[in-house]
C-alpha cells in the first residue's frame, strides 16, 4: 500500500495542464495586443505586468471566457491563465513553484488544498464565486424503464441500478480531475453513510459496494470536456457522473439532452473561490479583489448563472431556471491528506476497471539519436504510472510492425510486469521506413474483440508522416469496417518531430480520440508529458 501511494503522490505531482479536450481548449481571457506577449509576436515569460492577473486555473472554467472579457472591459483587468488540474495546483503551490509565477489561483474547489499546509499557507484569502454540485446525468429512456422519480433518487439507489447491470456511466480520472475526485468522494461518502469527514474505515467499509459501482464505469476521461464529447459521439454509456453545470450544459443540444439528477442523500459541491496568493504584489491584490467585486455583482451573478448553470453565491440572485431549488446535504470531504490519497489510490489499482492500452511506437531510422532517447526516456519514466492489474502493449514499428508485446501489472508482483516494460523499452532500435497506417490496423488487431472488459486505448507517437505500407483512405475503410464495440477504442496521436499534424488529428477525429502535442524539449508540451497527460484517458 505503502508503494501505491509513493506512486500516486509522484503521478497527481506531475503536470496535469491541458485537462482540456479540443471541444472546449479556449483562454479564458482575451487580451488587447498591447497586453498580450502572444498577440504581439512577443515570447510570454510569465513576467507580471500592469493590469494583467496571472492566474493557476481549474481548466473547466474556461467557459467563462466571455464573463472574463467583459470583467476586462468594465474594470480593465485581464486574467492570463495557466491551464491545470486541482491536484497539480496544490502540488506546486506547496512546493513553492507558484511562488511570484502566479497572482492568484482559481479552482474547482480548495477543498484538497486545506489537507495540505504548505499549499494552504500560501493562500492568503479566498472567495467564493459560484457553486455547482456533483449530479448525474441520465438518458431520459434509461430513467424511465428504472422508474425513477429524478427528484427522490439516492446513490444506493444508483448503486443498485449498476450492480444489476441496469446502468452503466462515464466519469473522469480522480487523479486529474476534480470533478472525477469530488464525484468518488461522493461516492463513497454516501456508500459508507458517513456522518463526518471521512476516514479510511468509512473507506474500508464501503469498499465492496464502490467496487460494484464502478464496475458499471464504461468511459474516463482526463477532462470534463472530452467526456462530454466522447458521450455524444459514442452513446455507448447511460449516464455521465459531474458537475450539475457541465450535465446541463449538455442539454442545449436535443441530441446529448440528459436528466440531472441531485442524489437526495447528498452531494459535494464545488464553490470556485478565487484565492489570493501571499506573494501577489500590492497591485495584483487590489486586482482580484476588483475582479471579485465585479463577478460577485447583483447583474453579473445572473449572467453567470443564466449562461454557465452555475449556482449564485449571492443571496439575492435566483439561480437560473433549470436548477432545482431544493437543497441537498453537502457529504463530507475526508479529513485527512492520507485518506483522501488512499482513496485514489484504492480508485486507481482497484476499484475501477482496468486499462488496456497498445502503444504504437514509432522506430523508423528517423527515430535514431536523440528522438530514440527521448522516447525510451519517456516510457521509462511512465512505467511508475501504470496501474495494477493494466495491460500494457509496446508496438514498434518502421516498414513495417516489428516485434510487439504485451505485459499485465499483476498486483500480486508488479514489479515484474514494470521491469519487462521497461527492458522492452530499453531494447526499442531504429530502422526501416513509417508504416503508421498499417501499424493502426495492427493494434486494433491485436486488441480482438473482447473491449468491455477494459478501458482500451491505442497511443499513436511518431516523429514523420506515412510514407509506406496501407494509405489513410484503407485505414478509414478498416476503422469503419469495424464492429460497433470494436470502434468505441480511440487512438491517441501525439505530435512529435516532424510529425503531420494535420494527418494525426484526423486519425483522432475519426477514431474519438485526441491529439496531443509533444514538440517541447521538457514539461507541458514535451513527450513525457503528453504521455503521461495521456494516462487520464486510459
Amino acid at each position: 500500500m505503502k508503494g501505491r501511494i509513493r506512486r500516486l503522490r509522484r503521478r497527481v505531482s506531475r503536470t496535469l495542464a491541458a485537462l482540456l479536450a479540443a471541444a472546449v481548449l479556449v483562454p479564458i481571457a482575451a487580451c488587447s495586443a498591447g497586453d498580450d506577449p502572444a498577440a504581439s509576436g512577443k515570447k510570454d515569460d510569465g513576467a507580471p505586468r500592469a493590469g494583467t492577473l496571472r492566474v493557476l486555473a481549474s481548466s473547466e472554467l474556461a467557459d467563462m471566457k466571455p464573463l472574463l472579457e467583459q470583467a476586462r472591459k468594465a474594470t480593465g483587468i485581464t486574467v492570463r491563465p495557466t491551464w491545470t488540474g486541482t491536484l497539480d495546483a496544490v502540488q506546486q503551490l506547496g512546493s513553492g513553484k507558484a511562488d511570484g509565477a502566479y497572482d492568484a489561483v482559481w479552482l474547482s474547489s480548495n477543498d484538497y488544498l486545506r489537507l495540505h499546509p504548505e499549499a494552504a499557507k500560501r493562500v492568503t484569502s479566498e472567495t467564493p464565486l459560484m457553486a455547482s454540485p456533483v449530479a448525474l446525468g441520465v438518458k431520459p429512456a434509461v430513467v424511465r424503464r428504472l422508474g425513477w422519480d429524478p427528484s427522490r433518487v439516492t446513490w444506493s439507489q444508483v448503486h443498485r441500478a449498476v450492480a444489476d447491470g441496469e446502468l452503466t456511466y462515464g466519469m473522469t480520472d480522480p487523479a486529474r480531475s476534480n470533478s472525477g475526485f469530488a464525484a468518488l468522494v461522493s461516492v463513497a461518502s454516501a456508500l459508507s453513510g458517513a456522518q463526518s469527514a471521512l476516514t479510511d474505515t468509512d473507506v474500508r467499509k464501503a469498499s465492496g459496494k464502490m467496487e460494484e459501482f464502478f464496475g458499471g464505469q464504461r468511459l474516463t476521461s482526463g477532462s470534463s470536456g472530452w467526456l462530454a464529447t466522447a458521450y455524444a459521439r459514442r452513446g455507448t454509456v447511460d449516464a455521465l457522473i459531474n458537475y450539475e453545470s457541465v450535465l446541463l450544459s449538455l442539454g442545449r443540444d436535443s441530441r446529448t439532452g440528459l436528466t440531472v439528477i441531485r442524489p437526495r442523500d447528498g452531494v459535494v459541491t464545488a464553490d470556485y473561490p478565487l484565492s489570493l496568493l501571499s506573494a501577489a504584489s500590492p497591485e495584483a491584490k487590489d486586482s482580484v479583489r476588483a475582479l471579485t467585486s465585479y463577478l460577485r455583482s447583483p447583474a453579473v451573478q445572473r449572467q453567470l448563472t443564466r449562461e454557465t448553470f452555475r449556482r449564485p453565491v449571492v443571496t439575492s440572485v435566483r439561480p437560473a431556471a433549470p436548477l432545482a431549488a431544493e437543497a441537498r446535504r453537502e457529504l463530507p470531504f475526508p479529513g485527512s491528506r492520507s485518506v483522501a490519497d488512499g482513496l485514489v489510490d484504492s480508485y486507481e489499482n482497484k476499484l475501477r476497471r482496468p486499462s488496456r492500452t497498445v502503444y504504437v511506437l514509432d522506430t523508423s531510422g528517423s527515430m535514431k539519436g536523440e528522438r530514440l532517447r527521448r522516447l525510451k526516456a519517456a516510457l521509462t519514466g511512465l512505467t511508475g504510472d501504470f496501474r495494477e492489474r493494466e495491460e500494457v502493449t509496446l508496438l514498434p514499428f518502421g516498414s513495417s510492425v516489428k516485434r510487439a508485446r504485451t505485459h499485465t501489472v499483476d498486483p500480486a508482483d508488479p514489479q515484474a510486469g514494470l521491469a519487462a516494460i521497461k527492458a522492452d523499452t530499453a531494447a526499442l532500435t531504429a530502422s526501416g521506413e513509417t508504416a503508421i497506417f498499417s501499424s493502426l490496423e495492427s493494434a486494433y488487431d491485436r486488441l480482438g474483440p473482447d473491449t468491455g472488459s477494459a478501458f482500451t486505448s491505442i497511443v499513436l507517437m511518431t516523429d514523420g508522416e506515412n510514407t509506406t505500407g496501407d494509405s489513410a483512405d484503407d485505414f478509414a475503410g478498416f476503422y469503419r469496417s469495424l464492429p460497433a464495440a470494436r470502434r468505441v477504442t480511440p487512438v491517441f496521436p501525439v505530435v512529435f518531430g516532424d510529425s503531420d499534424r494535420a494527418e494525426l488529428d484526423a486519425i483522432a477525429s475519426l477514431t474519438g480520440g485526441r491529439l496531443f502535442d509533444a514538440t517541447k524539449e521538457q514539461g507541458p508540451g514535451s513527450l513525457d508529458g503528453a504521455f503521461e497527460e495521456i494516462r487520464g484517458y486510459q
